[in-house]
């Protein structure tokens, strides 16, 4: 199989603009079929609207693509059937069951089976014990499974998810993302987006978006190799103490606190070296030079994008 017929989602140069904004940039993505695929991003970046422009609910103003074989710009509507999307705020029905729930959604959009469709979409998500709560009562957690098990209704092929887990207590993001990964295995391509760094490094593939521009695409091996970024490690005594020292030094481009941890990172490393060779004997500290963490990382694109953004909007 070639890699075209392997892509669930392939859009190329997409730009869509409202008034003198352009919220989205020139973007371009692949997704392949079975693969989970992050999609990471600053708040304001253009991530849900290109997750909208992908799905068939946005047409771009100019680009091209395809999504599940379908044209983006002329075939929104066969996207759309094929298509599972979950926002952050899910609209359900409180005073009703969560079976109440998904049945209602089904015949509203009049689905065959109707059924059959529940009860599978119940089993699939581990719904089946709590079926008749009310969504009223559900925590965060299993508001979002119910969520999800919606979204499977129809039988997607492709899951966009829009930040599926904010407000969500960890164990219950754990759990959710146990039930992507088994979707995925099944071969359904999903495209999540998302700010916490821990779920980023549960995706097969990331992508970062800045204003409307992706940055870096690539397994989070390949984007943390890729980086040309130098992180020095350093606990023990003063801390705090140093990293008010070394902030805004020459060759520094980041200062970062983890607890009791601070992370020293530049691009240029012999510069970096240079910076923070006066503070490397400190006896009371255990210095450590390695890569930089996926957080590391983002924040710095996150730094270089606003750079790039305020000299542009300066023009």
């Amino acid at each position: 199989m070639n890699d075209e017929v392997d892509l669930a989602v392939d859009v190329r140069h997409i730009t869509k603009r409202y008034g003198h904004k352009t919220v989205v940039d020139g973007l371009s993505m692949q997704l392949r079929r079975g693969e989970v695929f992050g999609f990471l991003g600053p708040n304001g970046s253009g991530k849900t609207t290109s997750i909208r422009m992908m799905c068939g609910l946005l047409t771009p103003d100019s680009g091209e693509g395809h999504t599940l074989g379908y044209d983006i710009m002329h075939e929104a509507a066969k996207i759309k059937r094929e298509v599972g999307y979950m926002t952050q705020r899910f609209g359900l029905y409180e005073d009703l069951s969560i079976r109440e729930n998904l049945d209602f959604i089904a015949s509203v959009y009049e689905m065959d089976r109707r059924r059959e469709r529940v009860d599978h979409a119940l089993e699939r998500l581990g719904l089946q014990g709590r079926q008749k709560q009310l969504a009223g009562g559900l925590s965060g957690g299993w508001k979002q499974r119910m969520a999800l098990a919606a979204c499977m209704l129809h039988e997607p092929k492709l899951l966009l998810l829009d930040e599926p887990t904010a407000g969500v207590d960890p164990k219950a993001r754990r759990d959710f993302w146990e039930e992507i990964h088994k979707l995925a295995a099944e071969g359904i391509t999903v495209l999540v987006s998302t700010h916490y760094m821990d779920e980023a490094e549960r995706c097969h593939r990331l992508g970062y978006i800045a204003y409307g521009r992706l940055m870096a695409s690539g397994t989070p091996k390949e984007l943390v190799a890729n980086s040309g970024f130098h992180t020095w490690s350093i606990s023990g005594e003063d801390i705090s103490d140093l990293a008010d020292s070394l902030t805004d030094l020459h060759g520094i481009d980041m200062v970062t606190r983890f607890g009791n941890t601070l992370h020293v990172s530049g691009e240029d490393l012999a510069a970096l070296d240079a910076a923070t060779a006066p503070y490397r004997d400190n006896p009371q500290q255990h210095w450590t030079l390695g890569t930089p963490q996926l957080e590391d990382l983002f924040i710095h694109l996150m730094g270089k994008a606003q750079d790039n953004y305020g000299l542009e909007a300066k023009k």
